[in-house]
């Protein structure tokens, strides 16, 4: 019985393709950034209930881990082109 198996487990391709590779790197790069984004967006709002002028300082704060996955897409592109 594991005679017949052995030869179909040794002729697969490859277990994860350099597509699925780029979509864990994406993937990774957008869950970083999730975390991170977490804490910025709480003290963010946080500080712009106390002062208005804020507004513009919090919002890069919190567009500012998005790079990151902007960045994972570019790589991703680049590399598969």
């Amino acid at each position: 019985m594991f005679n017949s198996i052995a030869p179909v487990l040794q002729s697969s391709g490859p277990a994860i393709t350099s597509t699925g590779m780029a979509a864990l790197a994406v993937g990774l790069a957008a869950l970083g950034s999730g975390y991170a984004e977490r804490g910025i967006g709480a003290a963010a709002v946080g500080a712009m209930a106390e002062d208005e002028s804020l507004f513009g300082r919090g919002l890069i704060l919190t567009v500012l881990p998005e790079t990151l996955v902007i960045l994972a897409l570019v790589v991703v592109f680049l590399t598969l082109g």
